[in-house]
């Protein structure tokens, strides 16, 4: 499950509950694309902000409604005792990967996030991904501990940060990547503007929170390069511009979601609070953009 593209879908809802019906909504778009993987509870799924009880509402509705296709839910908590209750919930719902950062409240140490992930590993029975994301959990991995903790039981993918822009540099640090990791590990990228360098610089997927919204225009850059159409994906990804512009000033999750108000996928406030949606203006400007760009 670990290749081409993993379409990481919003968790609709207010402060009372869970939109399941409009969630449901865009598990079927994703569905109906067929997309390689879905990546629920990820950050754009705000997993961050859910009780327990809701994370395993949504990894339930994820596997039922998936039809078939591999999905991946976040375990991420700040105590290892919850994430091993987090990790028990999934398994027994049926998700076929799960997800796992290090996040925190106090910064932690390399030794600590080794044993928290040595920890985890050995109570699964499922595949696990290791969740680089330092612009939330404020931890960077060195190399060295991406090796160590690949090396560990059921690890089975990488999600890194970002590439390079130049992809002769973003080529060799995934070339450096995976010289350090056995070859039943994937290297994934994320933040969506990254998506097609990271692809053409050799990671085998892209871990996608667009993609949880527009599955069919990301799954044509991502069917580009894999067939080594790099100057059609370079095009297509070019032609984002606009939005990525977008998700650097107001940040992807609250671009997401206003998108998915516009389009009447979801009901408006549909983040957590203290998150909020776009204001007036920027709501405009992206509805000018998804005009001209006209997603799917």
């Amino acid at each position: 499950m670990f290749t081409g593209l993993s379409a990481f879908p919003l968790t609709p809802l207010n402060e009372i509950n869970l939109d399941e019906t409009a969630f449901i909504g865009l598990l079927e778009r994703l569905v109906c694309a067929q997309v390689d993987s879905i990546g629920t509870l990820g950050s754009t799924g705000s997993y961050a902000y859910l009780n327990r009880t809701e994370r395993k509402r949504i990894a339930e509705l994820s596997v039922e409604h998936a039809q078939g296709i591999p999905v991946m839910a976040s375990i991420s908590a700040l105590r290892t005792r919850d994430v091993l209750l987090l990790a028990e919930d999934m398994q027994q719902v049926g998700v076929n990967a799960v997800l796992l950062a290090p996040v925190s409240y106090q910064k932690l140490t390399d030794e600590e996030v080794y044993q928290h992930y040595a920890t985890v590993s050995r109570a699964l029975s499922v595949p696990l991904c290791i969740y680089d994301n330092p612009g939330t959990t404020n931890f960077e991995f060195s190399h060295a501990l991406y090796a160590e903790i690949a090396s560990l039981a059921n690890i089975r993918s990488i999600k890194i940060p970002g590439v390079p822009t130049e992809l002769d540099i973003a080529t060799d640090h995934i070339n450096a990547l995976k010289s350090l990791v056995s070859s039943d590990v994937s290297l994934g990228v994320s933040g969506d503007a990254h998506g097609s360098n990271g692809l053409m610089a050799g990671c085998q997927l892209w871990y996608s929170g667009i993609a949880g919204l527009f599955p069919n225009s990301m799954l044509r850059i991502t069917r580009a390069i894999q067939g080594k159409n790099y100057p059609e994906a370079l095009t297509l990804n070019q032609a984002l511009e606009p939005l990525w512009a977008l998700f650097n000033q107001h940040g992807s999750l609250r671009v997401i979601a206003a998108a998915a108000e516009l389009l009447g996928l979801v009901n408006e406030n549909c983040l957590p609070l203290p998150l909020r949606s776009l204001s007036k203006e920027s709501r405009q400007q992206l509805f000018s953009v998804l005009n001209k760009l006209d997603l799917n």
